[in-house]
Formats: structure tokens, C-alpha cells, sequence
């Protein structure tokens, strides 16, 4: 497994295992290609889009990693990082999670973030695991989410 820079080429892809996820109900937020060209790989507030992609050049996952501004949606301290994490279901329990964080980490650290929130949804076990896993830690309950996060250090 690699872990690279996303490019806009990677939207389509992106978007048919994002797909699958909202099929298996881990997924809510839109998911064509447009978006995902639009708001991961060149978001506007983006630090970083990373994919994960096995031997063939398949995408196993996707890491999201951006500045949180004054009128972010989530409710993020303004300077902070804000990461999301989606892994293809069939890559699951592979280590793509671990690999993505591992680039993300470092790009938070070189855009000089100090701390990262992960919002996951309250009753998603997966994702909540793996940040647990990761190092993030509970700070906030909102209405239907748990928010962790991570000091980068």
C-alpha cells in the first residue's frame, strides 16, 4: 500500500467507494465526483488530500485534512484541523487508516496546526475505534456526534 497526494483524476473513483459506504449507511454527506473534486481534493480551507491505493493503483481510502475558519460548519475552534477518514469496506481492518494518519499527521504538523477535531457521527463504532486508536480523545458531545481531538505537539 502508498499513500499520495489526491488528484483531481481520483473523483470518480472516490466517489463509487463513498457510494458504497452511503449504501451501507456509513455515509450521509454528498458523494459525486464534483463534490468530492470540490470540497476534498481542492478544498478551499485544504491542507491536505491523501489516498491510500493498493499494488494495482486501486483507492482504498481517503484522508481529508483542512483548516477550520470562522464560519465552519462543525463548530471547530477557527485554526485548528479538521480530518475526516473514509476506507473502502472491502480494505477494512487493513491498516489504511493507520498509513493515511501517518501522512496527515506530518502535514498537520508542517502547516503548523496544533490540534486536529474528528467529528464522527455518535453511532458510528468503526470510526470511532480508530480515532480512539489513533490518539484522539473525546472533548465535546454535540447533538448526535462526538467530537475528538488530537494534539499534534
Amino acid at each position: 500500500m502508498k499513500v499520495r497526494q489526491a488528484v483531481a483524476d481520483d473523483a470518480a473513483e472516490i466517489s463509487a467507494f463513498l457510494e458504497e459506504l452511503k449504501a451501507l449507511g456509513k455515509r450521509t454527506r454528498p458523494h459525486d465526483a464534483a463534490f468530492v473534486r470540490d470540497h476534498y481534493i481542492n478544498g478551499r480551507d485544504g491542507i491536505r488530500c491523501s489516498v491510500a491505493v493498493d499494488d494495482s493503483g486501486e483507492i482504498l481510502g481517503l484522508q481529508i485534512l483542512s483548516r477550520a475558519t470562522e464560519t465552519n460548519p462543525w463548530g471547530v475552534t477557527p485554526g485548528w484541523g479538521i480530518i475526516g477518514t473514509h476506507v473502502k469496506a472491502s480494505a477494512a481492518r487493513r491498516g489504511v487508516g493507520r498509513a493515511l494518519f501517518a501522512v496527515t499527521r506530518k502535514a498537520a504538523a508542517d502547516a503548523g496546526l496544533k490540534k486536529i477535531d474528528a467529528s464522527i457521527g455518535a453511532d458510528n463504532v468503526e470510526g470511532l475505534a480508530y480515532y480512539d486508536a489513533i490518539g484522539f480523545r473525546t472533548y465535546r458531545t454535540p447533538d448526535g456526534k462526538i467530537c475528538k481531538c488530537f494534539e499534534v505537539g
